[in-house]
């Protein structure tokens, strides 16, 4: 036996049959409306002038890591003097600033 299953988009609009289903999101929420042809050109004439002034963002972008190979060894110089000066700074995480202090005005 087969069954058939037919999906039906209503417009959230207006209650009627929708054509197309709109992906946007806004404050870092994404949201999906479906609409007819009309509420859909209604939808992106509104958007327009903000489209045309916004920059696209998303996977295109990525952010590279802030450790680098010298401020790895920078920390690990701060840390040898520290011990060196006796000054208590954990193996591993952030250096406290006003350790890196100590250390900037130590080997100017």
């Amino acid at each position: 036996m087969a069954q058939k299953i037919t999906v039906t988009l209503e417009d959230d609009l207006d209650g009627g049959p929708a054509d197309e289903t709109l992906q946007f999101s806004v404050g870092g929420a994404q949201y999906e409306i479906d609409l007819n042809k009309k509420n859909a050109k209604a939808f992106r004439k509104q958007l327009a002038p903000f489209v045309e002034h916004a920059r696209k963002a998303g996977r295109g972008q990525h952010r590279q890591s802030g450790r680098t190979q010298s401020s790895r060894r920078r920390s690990s110089d701060i840390r040898a003097w520290a011990k060196e000066q006796g000054i208590a700074v954990s193996e591993r995480g952030r250096i406290p600033a006003g350790v890196v202090e100590q250390y900037e005005t130590a080997t100017r």
